[in-house]
């Protein structure tokens, strides 16, 4: 079992920037892919960014290249979420998830088997 805890999500006027952080406890962190989600009202969770195991590649959504960043600190058991350049669009639930395979390929929800609870990030224009 891996938990998942994440914070620092916030209101913030566009053009703004947050980072989120993830907690992680249980088991190996370093084991994991891990990847950042998030869903707005009335739609599907997307993919965001993911992270390979030793931190050195990311992969991220059209919609977020350019403006956000993940990265992970594997001696603190944590992962990031840089956020700059915020668009109201970017408002939603973030979730922070771990999974095993592939980062290159784990932008899909059934990629990943452990997810934290979320935290909501709103940008006002």
């Amino acid at each position: 079992q891996v938990q998942l805890v994440e914070s620092g999500g916030g209101l913030v006027q566009a053009g703004g920037s947050l980072r989120l952080s993830c907690a992680a406890s249980g088991r190996t962190f370093s084991d994991y892919v891990m990847g950042w989600f998030r869903q707005a009202p009335g739609k599907e969770r997307e993919f965001v960014a993911t992270i390979t195991r030793n931190g050195l590649s990311s992969y991220y959504a059209g919609s977020v290249k350019g403006r956000f960043t993940i990265s992970r600190d594997n001696t603190k058991n944590a992962l990031y979420l840089q956020m700059n350049s915020l668009k109201p669009e970017d408002t939603g639930v973030y979730y922070c998830a771990a999974g095993r395979g592939l980062a290159a390929a784990a932008r899909t929800r059934s990629d990943y088997t452990y997810w934290g609870q979320g935290t909501q990030v709103t940008v006002s224009s």
